[in-house]
């Protein structure tokens, strides 16, 4: 398999969904709190130009569980 940018970035946005939902599965078992707890970055610049004006908001939830994950999956993709 070639690797390449696009392989990367596919590996790593597959990571943080993984690592996402199984802290979203085990959020109920109180002795994982530290693995589950969510810490959010948020970005959202906006611009009101005279001819055209934009809204983004960009929210990244990240818990220890989906760093570890997301480490994962970049160690998977640098063994293919």
């Amino acid at each position: 398999m070639k690797k390449n940018g696009w392989t990367l970035l596919l590996f790593i946005v597959l990571g943080l969904i993984t690592g996402a939902l199984i802290a979203k599965w085990l959020k109920r078992v109180s002795a994982l709190s530290f693995l589950t707890d969510t810490t959010t970055i948020k970005w959202s610049p906006d611009a009101d130009l005279a001819v055209l004006s934009y809204d983004l908001t960009i929210r990244l939830e990240l818990s220890l569980l989906s760093i570890l994950c997301l480490v994962l999956a970049i160690w998977l993709f640098r063994k293919l």
